[in-house]
């Protein structure tokens, strides 16, 4: 199997459980890995034989940047599903990982993050 990887795209959201999270928004920073066969794009040198990872940039930006959830799950859950949608069969998989690096607890941390694969990964 073979995977294309979008690492720690950045885009500002709305999203969370608290009231400012959604009023003032905050810094989300998503990467996704997408398992697919490169074989053919690799010999062919065709864009259509391959997922085009400037469509699947803009999905992730649309979800991110898009309609406010409380929970980070929701919003990977989105992406991870509109991704497979989107490309059919020539996703098998898919794993986002959300990052967000400033959430409103006190403490010292680099950030929280969540990490989902759905689909079929080899």
């Amino acid at each position: 199997m073979d995977y294309i990887h979008l690492n720690e795209m950045a885009f500002y959201g709305y999203h969370g459980a608290l009231p400012e999270e959604t009023k003032l928004g905050q810094r989300f920073r998503v990467s996704v890995s997408l398992a697919t066969d490169l074989a053919e794009a690799g010999t062919t040198d065709e864009l259509d034989k391959t997922v085009n990872y400037a469509e699947v940039y803009q999905l992730c930006r649309a979800i991110v940047e898009g309609e406010p959830v409380k929970l980070i799950e929701t919003v990977s859950e989105r992406i991870a599903a509109e991704v497979l949608k989107a490309f059919g069969a020539k996703v098998s998989g898919v794993r986002v990982v959300l990052i967000k690096p400033d959430p409103p607890i006190p403490g010292h941390y680099t950030s929280v993050a969540v990490d989902i694969t759905r689909g079929r990964f080899v």
